[in-house]
C-alpha cells in the first residue's frame, strides 16, 4: 500500500497563516479581521505588511461578522479569525442573517477546533461547529487535515465566491500532503486504494486514518483512506466509487457524530447505495481539559480506534 512521510509536524494555524500572508502580497482586496487573538491565529505577519487592511475588533465577535459582511460590498474578501467556538456559536446569528443569508463573500476561519484545543477545556472546544455550518445554505465548509492543505486552501477559498467556514487546530500535527498541491473545494482526494473497507476521514483524523490503514495492512485487510476535506460541498461521487467496492465505510472526525461528516456520508450511502457503517467520533458528549493526544485517546479518535472500528465493519458485511 502507498505510504506518507510525515515531513515535520506542524500546527495547522500556521498553514492559515502563511497562506494569509501569500494572499496579502498578491490580492489587495483580501482584508482580516481578528477578535484579540492575532497570535493565536498566526495573523502577525498580515497585519505587519499590511496594517492599512488589518481590523482589529477586539473581544466583539459578534460586530467582527458584521464589519466583514458590510466590506463584502465594497468588493472587500474579509478573512474573520478567532476560536471555532467564537467563530461559529458565538456568532451563530450574525452569520446566519448577515453572511449566509445574503450570500456575502465572507471567508470565517476558525482556529483551535475540537478536542485538540487542550487545556482550555469543554467551554472552549467546540464539537458541533461543522453540523451548525453546514446546515446554512450555500456555505461552504471545509476542515483541513495538516500544515500543507490548510495554506492551499486559504489560498483557494480566497478565489471561491460566497461564504466559506475554513476550520483548523492549535496543536502541531503530521505534514504530509504536498507542499505545492493544488486545493479543489469538494473534490476529495484518495489517498490509499484497497478493496476491504473505506476510511473517509477529515481534519487531524486524516493521518490517524493512514496510521489505522498501516495496521490493518500487517492483518491482510486492504484499506482505502480518503481524505474529505470539504465537508460541503460533498464529494459523494468520490464515496459512493469507494463503498461500492469496498462494501462498507468507517468515518473518522474530531466532532460529534451528530451533525459531523458521518452523518452527511450516511446520507449520502442511504440515498444511493446502503451499506454498514461505524463512527469514529465524539458521542454526543462536551470534552474536558487535558493534553491534546491524551483526549484523542480518552475520546477514542485515533489509529486505534479506527482500526477497531474497521474490523468491525467489515464483519457486517453481507
Amino acid at each position: 500500500m502507498k505510504t506518507y512521510k510525515n515531513t515535520g509536524s506542524k500546527d495547522t494555524r500556521s498553514g492559515f497563516g502563511a497562506g494569509l500572508t501569500e494572499l496579502g502580497k498578491t490580492n489587495p482586496n483580501v482584508v482580516a479581521l481578528c477578535a484579540d487573538l492575532t497570535g493565536s491565529l498566526k495573523m502577525d505577519e498580515f497585519k505587519t505588511n499590511h496594517p492599512e487592511r488589518f481590523f482589529q475588533i477586539g473581544i466583539a465577535e459578534a460586530n467582527m461578522i458584521g464589519i466583514a459582511a458590510g466590506m463584502t460590498i465594497g468588493g472587500k474578501i474579509p478573512f474573520t479569525g478567532t476560536f471555532a467556538n467564537f467563530s461559529t456559536g458565538r456568532v451563530y446569528d450574525q452569520i446566519r442573517q448577515s453572511v449566509a443569508y445574503s450570500g456575502k463573500n465572507v471567508k470565517i476561519c476558525a482556529s483551535h477546533a475540537g478536542l485538540t484545543l487542550g487545556e482550555d477545556g469543554a467551554t472552549h472546544q467546540i464539537l458541533e461547529d461543522i453540523g451548525m455550518m453546514k446546515m446554512l445554505p450555500g456555505m461552504t465548509v471545509i476542515n483541513t487535515c495538516d500544515y500543507n492543505q490548510t495554506k492551499a486552501a486559504t489560498l483557494a477559498v480566497a478565489e471561491h465566491q460566497g461564504p466559506v467556514y475554513l476550520r483548523f487546530g492549535r496543536p502541531k500535527v503530521a505534514n504530509f500532503t504536498p507542499e505545492d498541491q493544488k486545493f479543489e473545494i469538494g473534490k476529495a482526494v484518495t489517498l490509499t486504494e484497497g478493496n476491504d473497507v473505506t476510511i473517509i476521514a477529515t481534519g487531524h483524523l486524516v493521518w490517524e486514518a493512514l496510521e489505522a490503514a498501516k495496521e490493518l495492512d500487517e492483518k491482510g485487510i486492504s484499506a482505502e483512506v480518503i481524505n474529505i476535506h470539504t465537508i460541503k460541498p460533498l464529494d459523494e461521487t468520490a464515496i459512493l466509487k469507494s463503498v461500492r467496492k469496498t462494501k462498507c465505510v468507517v468515518t473518522a472526525e474530531e466532532h460529534n457524530f451528530l451533525g459531523g461528516l458521518g452523518e452527511s456520508v450516511a446520507r449520502t450511502l442511504s440515498l444511493n447505495h446502503p451499506a454498514p457503517q461505524e463512527f469514529v467520533a465524539t458521542q454526543d458528549t462536551f470534552g474536558e481539559s487535558g493534553e491534546p493526544l491524551m483526549l484523542l485517546d480518552k475520546y477514542g479518535l485515533n489509529a486505534k480506534a479506527i482500526a477497531e472500528k474497521a474490523e468491525a465493519v467489515i464483519l457486517r458485511k453481507e
